[in-house]
């Protein structure tokens, strides 16, 4: 990370960007740990975004977030869990760079669809397990189709994304 701070400190106007940079991370993140993800993952996402290359060391990590390498090890092993980040390696190096993919939103937004798809199918099968018919069942069914309408709803917004981006 030191060589990073120093290259961007060579850049006219670098330090003041580095330290919004610093800033709008952990806003971010902020917003990320109010939404449910854990504290440091939602920290190191969001240092991994404002990178300009949209990838990190562990050590240049832990240096931009003032924290140790430990706290580091366990945000990046549950992002690339949940697939918001990949662990790459450059040819020659010795040390695994962390980075964003391409697309950082495509990946956790499809899968929540998943989610949703499963929920559908547990409800549904909930409804016809106590009876469509009984108050528990109406509610179980019409949750159900709520989760499959949702589902659907985000299906149609990944495509359309995907077109308007030419993927």
């Amino acid at each position: 990370m030191a060589a990073r701070d120093q290259r961007d400190r060579e850049q006219p106007g670098r330090d003041n960007q580095a330290d919004a940079a610093r800033r709008f991370a952990e806003r971010f993140a902020l917003l990320l740990t109010q939404s449910g993800m854990p504290r440091m993952p939602s920290r190191v996402f969001g240092a991994l975004l404002v990178a300009d290359d949209g990838r990190r060391t562990a050590t240049e990590l832990a240096e931009f977030l003032q924290v140790s390498p430990a706290a580091i090890s366990g945000a990046v092993r549950y992002l690339g869990q949940v697939e918001m980040i990949q662990r790459v390696r450059e040819p020659g190096a010795r040390s695994d760079h962390y980075a964003l993919f391409d697309d950082p939103w495509y990946e956790p937004i499809s899968r929540r669809d998943k989610v949703l798809r499963t929920w559908h199918d547990a409800l549904a099968e909930g409804a016809d397990s106590v009876g469509r018919d009984t108050p528990a069942g109406e509610r179980l069914a019409e949750s159900a189709e709520f989760f499959g309408f949702l589902s659907g709803q985000i299906a149609d917004v990944i495509q359309r994304w995907r077109d308007l981006h030419g993927r």
